[in-house]
This record gives structure tokens, sequence and C-alpha cells, in this order.
């Protein structure tokens, strides 16, 4: 492969490197990308008092500053703001949000929609009537949909926005809990993809063979074709397609798992004839999705789920990866501990004269290598290397002895990586 020559090249440059370096190769850097504490901002209701509470267990759960606290006022339990309501909240929001913060976090359950929107597509984008639709129609398009980038408001001027809701207080506390827990645990588990019968809502199948080929190596995967799967104790992913899945709490799902079901009101939380996609949330489950209004059954409305495990895999963090794998989420309420990060953490050890980098799944790229003799520097650049989507591990032949920093060369404008 081209890639595994240009490594060959690289390495014959970095010979020239090793001055006084240490006795073997040694990674002093690996870029892994991703959303901090620092990065999110904390929405608080303070007319709520479980939201209040539920801010403050967060920010000290994940030692979040205290300036990223942004206070709100509204009426709670209403499960809808008018569009009028929110824009005025929006535009003070907007005042009082620091420049750094790139992504947000609610604190409550209610309201989980806007007019036709979904409330953490209007936090993320504003209020904008181009997400909505009448009977099946697409709606506007996410530019955040794949991309590359680790800073959203930066690059694209909106703030990906999560929901910390659960059906109780103590439901949402235990989520926190479990995301917390997830953070670099790298576990051994499995992505289930569950076929139904239900063909209106089983259309993101058609994906699924074409998913287990390109990721099932980096993860184990498996096509379940049932309506349901029960007693698995080691769930990581789970995606399906059905307006109530049987079974859910008979599984374990271990810190950081993501799982969802495509049907037309999972987002509805507090009742309609349909499981709300906060069941998941009651069985185990760290992250989950659900319309709050008709989508029809577009794919593009819906998490991808090989976007979302790629993205998840690639080491960014909960929020990151699930806003990346929809198209189209101006219907969808995104739910969950947004800064869940599982498989964070890269690995290295020198063998036989070179060097072996291993993670989950790297995000793919040209990485800059550059070498020093000493830890602290000065780096200087060796080689570049591309690195392809799927890729698990990095070897480089014939690396003399040097302390090694690799930078990834970031797409204009956070262009889309193939993961597909």
């Amino acid at each position: 492969m081209r890639w595994r020559r240009l490594v060959a090249l690289a390495t014959s440059v970095l010979l020239h490197a090793a001055h006084a370096a240490p006795q073997q190769a040694v990674v002093t850097e690996f870029p892994q990308p991703a959303l901090r504490a620092e990065d999110l901002g904390v929405i608080v209701n303070d007319d709520d008092p479980d939201s209040v509470e539920l801010a403050t267990y967060y920010m000290e759960k994940r030692g979040i500053p205290a300036v990223n606290l942004i206070h709100v006022r509204f009426q709670p339990g209403r499960p809808a703001l008018t569009r009028e309501q929110f824009v005025a909240l929006k535009r003070r929001l907007d005042r009082m949000t620091p420049r750094h913060i790139q992504a947000y976090v609610l604190t409550w359950v209610r309201p989980w929609r806007v007019d036709c929107m979904s409330i953490t597509t209007a936090f993320a984008f504003g209020f904008d009537s181009a997400f909505c639709a009448k009977d099946c129609k697409p709606t506007r398009e996410s530019p955040y949909f794949n991309s590359s980038t680790p800073r959203p408001f930066d690059t694209y001027h909106i703030r990906p926005t999560m929901s910390l809701a659960a059906t109780s207080l103590d439901a949402a506390k235990h989520m926190i809990d479990r995301g917390v827990a997830s953070d670099g645990s790298n576990p051994d588990g499995s992505a289930y993809l569950v076929s139904t019968p239900d063909k209106a809502r089983n259309v993101r199948a058609a994906t699924f063979h074409a998913l287990q080929m390109q990721l099932g190596k980096a993860f184990a995967t498996e096509i379940v074709e049932a309506d349901r799967i029960e007693n698995k104790s080691d769930v990581v992913f789970y995606f399906t397609g059905l307006p109530r899945v049987p079974a859910i709490e008979r599984n374990t799902y271990l810190p950081g798992a993501i799982a969802d079901h495509l049907t037309s009101y999972g987002g509805e939380l507090l009742g309609t004839g349909q499981m709300s996609s906060l069941a998941w949330i009651d069985a185990g489950a760290t992250g989950s999705y659900g319309t709050v209004a008709e989508p029809c059954n577009f794919p593009a409305k819906f998490p991808q789920p090989g976007i979302a495990m790629a993205h998840y895999l690639q080491g960014e963090t909960l929020i990151e990866a699930y806003w990346k794998s929809v198209q189209m989420p101006g219907q969808g309420i995104f739910i969950g501990e947004p800064l869940a990060r599982p498989f964070a953490g890269v690995t290295h050890h020198a063998e036989d004269g070179g060097l072996a980098v291993s993670a989950r799944l790297f995000a793919p790229g040209l990485y800059d290598v550059r070498a020093a003799p000493s830890m602290m520097g000065p780096y200087q650049r060796v080689g570049r290397i591309p690195v392809a989507p799927g890729t698990r591990e990095i070897r480089l032949r014939q690396v003399p002895p040097a302390y090694y920093r690799f930078e990834r060369q970031e797409p204009p404008g956070g262009r889309r990586i193939s993961v597909q």
C-alpha cells in the first residue's frame, strides 16, 4: 500500500534525528482530538430545582469550570417552548456564553422540543424552520455531519447540544456516573446491529453488512435478525428499528454504551404510544437519540451506526460521535453524558528496532512525524505518513532511538473524512 511505502521513506529520514537519543523509540504525543470539560457550557434553568441540582452534580463530576455555567429562566414542566419564547431565551444565552465554549449540555427533561424542532438542535443552531418538515420531506443538513473538526463552534459557528435527560434525578446522576466511568476504559464489548421484521423502521439495516466488513476488526460486531437481543452482558452499541423494543432491561450495557431505536416519536420523552428514548437510559445506556416530530423513515434523520461507531472508536466523545452521525438533526434530540470517552488512549512500544503505535481505531488523515533527542525537544519534522480509514496499528521499521511526536494535519474547514 502507498502509505506503507511512505512510512519506509519517513523512517529512513528519522535515522538522522537520533543525536543524544534514548535507548529506544519513545512516543511522547499522538493526537486524539476531542472536546474537553473546559469546552462544554452547562445550561441550567434556575426556576427548576432538579436542573440546579443536576448542573451542580455534573460540574463537580466532570471538573467543569464555574465560568462555564450559564443561567436561564423559564417555567419548567412543559414539553415544548414556543419559537418566540426560545428566540428570546437564545438571544440572552448567546450574550452570556463565553467565546471558548464549543458545545452545550442541558440539565432538564422538559422541554424537549421548540415548536417543530428538537431542543438540542435549536440550542445548537438557533431556531430555524428549515430544520422542520411537514409531511415526508428532507430538512436542512448539518455541516458538522461526519466532519473531522474537534472545534465545532470555531469551525462552523455551531454548538452541538446534548441533554442530561432521564426519568428521574437519580437516573440522570447514574447516567453521568457511567459516562465518567467509561473514560479510557477501552471496553471489550460488542456492537449489536438488530435487523427487525419492521420494514418501515428497519431502513438502517441496509448498511449493516458494509459496517461489519469495515469496522468488525476494530470492534466485535454482530448482526442479529430478530426483534431483540437479551441476556447480553457486553453491550456497547445497540442499533435497531421498532416502535417499542422488547427486553432491553435484560441486557448489561457497559459504561459509555450508545443505544437507540428508529421510530417516529422516541424523542417525546415522557409519554406517547411509542417507547421513549429514556427507556435506554433507564436500562443502562449512557447515550440515546429520538425524534420529537414525525420524521418519516429518512435514515439521514437518525444516527448512522457506522459513522457513530467510527468516531467513537477513534477516541471522540459521545456528543461528537453522535452528532457527527446525524445528517439532518433538526427533529432529533441527543440524550446522554456528552463527555463520555471510552476509547481514548494510544499505546506504543519499540520492537526489533522499530516502533508500533496502536489504538482501537485511528482517525484517518495525514500525520507529520517529528523527532527529538530530548523529551522536551526541539522536535523536527522527519516525515509524513498517511493513515487510511480502519487503521488500528501503525508500524515504523528501523526507527532510530529518539522521542517522537505525531501531528495530524486537519483538512481545511474540518472536511469530512470517509469512515462509512
